[in-house]
C-alpha cells in the first residue's frame, strides 16, 4: 500500500523536527550569538543596574558583582516579556572568590520586575512569580532552592524563609574553573537541571506567559564574583517579528495554511500541532510536506526582501549620481576657482613634503654622528676630573677645617686675663668698703 512506502528518512526528519526543534527567543536572550553587545555599551533587550558598583559588560560575559568591593549588588532584566507558555531557560554562570567568600545569585521569572530591582530573595518584599536562588545556605558548599510567590508573602519579613522552598538540591558552584549550566524547563510542569543532571521537578507548577526574566546577585564583606556568559530562552514555536503580524494572518483562511500576503507567492505558515495529534503516516507525511513547502516559500520571501533592498540601493545610487553634477558643475569661474584651490593645496602638500624630507636628513645626520664618533676619551677625561676633585677634597679638607676652627676659637690668655681682672676688681671694692666702714663714727649706747 502507498502508506507503507513512506521513506524512513522522511519519518525520522519529521520526528526530529516535531520533538526536538527549539527556537531561541532573541528578545529575552543573550550570549547565543557572536557577541553580547554591538557597541560595548548596552546589552540589547536587557537593562543593567547595580548598587555600590556598575555592572561590567564585556565582549563575552557580564559581571554582576565584582571581586572587589564587597556589599555590592547587580541586576539584569529583560525589556520584553516571554510570549510563550512553554519555554526552556539555560544559564551559564561562574562564581569565584576567596575561601570564605559569600554571595548569592537569583534567577527571577516575575510579573512585575519593578518590585525586585537589585534585591535578592532575602531582601525582596513581595513578588509574583518564581525565583531560583544559588548560595551557600546552611553552611553547605552550595545549594539551589526554588521559591514561588503569588504576591501575598513578604519574604523580607518572613521568619522562616527556608520553609517556603518547594524544591532544592546541593551543588558546589564556587571556584570550579569552568562555567556551570542551569536549565529551567516549563513544559509539563517545572523542572530544574544542573550540568545536565536533574536537581528537582514538580508537575504541580506551571508558569504563565507574559512574565519578565531577571538575574540579580548580591555579596557581603567577603564578596564572590558572579559572571554570566549566556542566558537563552527557547521555545517550541518561533517568535515572529512584528512586521509579520499582517491582517491577512488573522483572516479566515484555512487553519492548515495561513497566508501572509507580503509578496506574490507569499510564505505559508503551518500552525504548530502536538505530536500526539498526528498519528497516521499519511498525516505525518502531509504535515512534513506542508512544512517543507513553507520553508521553500520562506526562502522565496527572503529573496523578495533582497530584491526590495537592491532596488532601494539602486535608487539611492541614482539620486546620488544626479546630485553630483549640480555640486561639481557650475560656471567657468567656479571651475577656475576650484583649479586654483587645487593648485594651492598641491603646493602646500609639496612644501610639507620638503620639510619632512629635511627633518629626515637632519635625523639621519645626528644618527650617523652618534654611531660614528667615539666618546671614550671624553668619558675618561671626565672620570679623571672627578677623581682629581675627589682627591683634592680628601687631602686638603681636614687641614682647612682645622685652621678654620683654630682661627674661630676664643684665646685662652684673654680668658685668664679677664678672670684675674674681675678678681682684682672684687678685692679692690672690698678694701674700699672696709676702709669707709672703719672711718664712720661709732655710736655707743
Amino acid at each position: 500500500m502507498a502508506r507503507s512506502r513512506v521513506p524512513r528518512s522522511l519519518l525520522w526528519l519529521f520526528h526530529a523536527t516535531t520533538t526536538s526543534a527549539r527556537f531561541a527567543l532573541d528578545s529575552v536572550s543573550f550570549g547565543h550569538q557572536a557577541q553580547l553587545s554591538p557597541n560595548g555599551r548596552a546589552l540589547p533587550g536587557w537593562s543593567l543596574s547595580g548598587d555600590n558598583h556598575q555592572v561590567q559588560l564585556l565582549s563575552d560575559r557580564i559581571i554582576l558583582t565584582p571581586p572587589y568591593p564587597g556589599n555590592a549588588r547587580g541586576a539584569a532584566w529583560t525589556d520584553e516579556t516571554v510570549p510563550s507558555e512553554e519555554w526552556t531557560a539555560d544559564l551559564l554562570f561562574r562564581a569565584s572568590g576567596q575561601d570564605m567568600g559569600t554571595g548569592n545569585l537569583n534567577i527571577w521569572y516575575t510579573k512585575d520586575k519593578s518590585q525586585i530591582g537589585t534585591n535578592s530573595v532575602y531582601t525582596v518584599d513581595s513578588f509574583d512569580g518564581l525565583v531560583l536562588v544559588i548560595d551557600q545556605y546552611g553552611g553547605t558548599g552550595g545549594k539551589i532552592r526554588g521559591f514561588l510567590n503569588d504576591g501575598t508573602q513578604n519574604f523580607k519579613a518572613h521568619s522562616s524563609l527556608e520553609s517556603l522552598a518547594f524544591g532544592h538540591c546541593d551543588y558546589s558552584y564556587r571556584n570550579l574553573g569552568r562555567p556551570s549550566n542551569i536549565r529551567i524547563s516549563n513544559r509539563n510542569g517545572l523542572s530544574v537541571f544542573v550540568d545536565d543532571k536533574e536537581c528537582f521537578r514538580t508537575d504541580r507548577v506551571t508558569l504563565p506567559s507574559g512574565y519578565h526574566f531577571g538575574l540579580t546577585a548580591a555579596t557581603a564583606d567577603n564578596p564572590d564574583s558572579f559572571e554570566v556568559s549566556k542566558f537563552t530562552v527557547s521555545s517550541s514555536s518561533p517568535s515572529q517579528p512584528q512586521h509579520l503580524n499582517h491582517p491577512a494572518a488573522r483572516s479566515g483562511l484555512p487553519p492548515t495554511l495561513e497566508r501572509l500576503d507580503r509578496f506574490p507567492g507569499s510564505p505559508e505558515a503551518v500552525p504548530d500541532k502536538p505530536a500526539d495529534e498526528i498519528k497516521s503516516q499519511e498525516d505525518q507525511f502531509a504535515d512534513l510536506h506542508n512544512r517543507l513547502q513553507g520553508m521553500t516559500h520562506q526562502v522565496a520571501n527572503i529573496f523578495g526582501e533582497f530584491d526590495i533592498l537592491q532596488r532601494k540601493i539602486e535608487e539611492k545610487h541614482e539620486a546620488l549620481m544626479h546630485a553630483l553634477p549640480s555640486t561639481a558643475g557650475g560656471s567657468a569661474s567656479s571651475g577656475s576657482d576650484q583649479q586654483v584651490q587645487f593648485r594651492d593645496n598641491s603646493a602646500a602638500i609639496d612644501e610639507i613634503r620638503r620639510k619632512m624630507e629635511g627633518m629626515e636628513r637632519v635625523l639621519q645626520h645626528i644618527q650617523r654622528d652618534l654611531e660614528g664618533k667615539d666618546y671614550k676619551e671624553h668619558i675618561n677625561g671626565l672620570q679623571m676630573a672627578v677623581d682629581g676633585l675627589n682627591g683634592g677634597l680628601t687631602e686638603h679638607l681636614p687641614d682647612t677645617v682645622a685652621r678654620l676652627i683654630h682661627a674661630s676659637a676664643p684665646r685662652m690668655g684673654m680668658f685668664v686675663f679677664v678672670v684675674l681682672a674681675f678678681q682684682v676688681m672684687l678685692v679692690g671694692a672690698y678694701v674700699v668698703y672696709k676702709r669707709r666702714r672703719d672711718r664712720m663714727p661709732k655710736k655707743y649706747l
